[in-house]
């Protein structure tokens, strides 16, 4: 992907937008979501040391912020999947593209694979999902 102006600025108002949480320190925070047309599934993890944090992402901002940045590309070179890792004063973004993704991997066991690989096998601390809430992780916009 070519870095322009308006990819950087969506990156810029990402990164914001996870500072937000300020429950958690920012440093050690990853942003991992699938994306296609009108659908995004964003997951936020935070490493706490001996444990995993799952912070719930605001649908309605981090989703339209990750459907902008995902709708700045050309169709022909549209990523599937983002994951977003901010380390210290830096983050790093790595695409993934739909044709370097397994379909027989199951969403949930792809998204644990990758949380470990960036904060290791630890346990992830979820958070109750009030009765009203389904817990679906993902969501049609």
């Amino acid at each position: 992907m070519v870095a322009n102006d308006v990819t950087d600025r969506l990156l810029g108002e990402i990164g914001q937008l996870l500072a937000e949480d300020t429950a958690y320190p920012l440093d050690d925070t990853l942003l991992y979501a699938r994306l296609d047309t009108n659908y995004v599934a964003p997951s936020i993890f935070k490493n706490r040391g001996g444990t995993i944090v799952y912070r719930r992402p605001d649908l309605d901002r981090l989703g339209d912020a990750l459907l902008d940045l995902w709708d700045a590309e050309t169709p022909e070179n549209r990523w599937a999947e983002i994951e977003y890792l901010i380390r210290g004063d830096t983050f790093e973004v790595t695409y993934t593209y739909a044709d370097d993704i397994d379909p027989n991997e199951d969403t949930f066991e792809r998204r644990d694979r990758i949380v470990k690989r960036h904060f290791g096998d630890k346990p992830v601390v979820y958070p109750d999902f009030p009765p009203e809430d389904d817990g679906a992780p993902s969501y049609d916009l």
